[in-house]
């Protein structure tokens, strides 16, 4: 059996001392950690490395960290996690808008930090299935539904047009639950169970956000809208049939 690797994670902290105890931490725990201080350096790294994981600071001293978030995910559709010194949801709800996977408001521990970049990472971090979820994943290979096809072992989600409609992580394993379960009310607990590996905080809009971010991918922004429905009080439902052919084993 051959080893896996280990995730890979790039900080992006303009303070040093911050980078050094982040990756210090890091790479105690068998992470593989690069840094950089601002976007130029973070690009130079992501040219070099293509990490699985970004861990991106909002605060970038003279640089806006959400504007940084925003123009990385015009390009780059790994997990990312923002971290915030202020615990405004507003800025929660900002960068989840802007494409971030999970948040982390400072000061936290280092021990939630290192499960939350592992929980981002497992969903972009190429490794054996060793669940029934995982297994189910990996045989259904193409998955049809309204106009789309979802090819899971690519990661890659295609109209019937042809063309590539790109999915950031949490996108794309959003997609993969409603998929997986059509014509199921999900909470928002069962959504982020599945793709946080976590339950909602009080006031937490993560999966209310990135359930938006999908539909306008999958353009269903009618009112209501047709295939991811909200059920009130309840969650959201995937409402239009699937067809699933499975990968051939020869």
């Amino acid at each position: 059996m051959t080893s896996r690797a280990p995730l890979s994670v790039l900080i992006v902290d303009d303070e040093a001392d911050i980078r050094e105890l982040l990756s210090t931490y890091l790479q105690a725990q068998g992470v593989a950690v690069a840094s950089a201080e601002n976007e130029a350096q973070m690009l130079e790294q992501i040219e070099r490395q293509s990490p699985e994981v970004i861990l991106l600071d909002v605060n970038l001293g003279v640089e806006d960290g959400f504007a940084v978030a925003r123009k990385l995910r015009q390009f780059w559709q790994g997990g990312l996690l923002m971290v915030t010194g202020r615990g405004d949801m507003v800025d929660r709800v900002v960068g989840l808008e802007l494409g971030a996977d999970d948040y982390i408001t400072k000061p936290f521990e280092l021990r939630e930090l290192l499960a939350r970049v592992r929980s981002v990472g497992r969903r972009t971090h190429r490794e054996e299935a060793d669940t029934r979820e995982h297994e189910i994943q990996q045989t259904t290979e193409h998955i049809g539904f309204d106009k789309f096809s979802l090819r899971r072992s690519a990661r890659e989600l295609q109209q019937t047009s042809g063309d590539i409609v790109p999915l950031t992580t949490g996108e794309f394993d959003l997609l993969c639950v409603f998929l997986d379960h059509p014509g199921r009310v999900l909470s928002r607990d069962d959504l982020l169970h599945h793709t946080h590996n976590r339950e909602a905080a009080p006031f937490d809009r993560t999966i209310d956000v990135q359930v938006g971010r999908l539909r306008k991918k999958l353009d269903d922004t009618t009112i209501p809208p047709r295939l991811i429905k909200s059920v009130r009080g309840a969650g959201y439902v995937f409402s239009v049939p699937i067809t699933k052919r499975e990968r051939s084993n020869s």
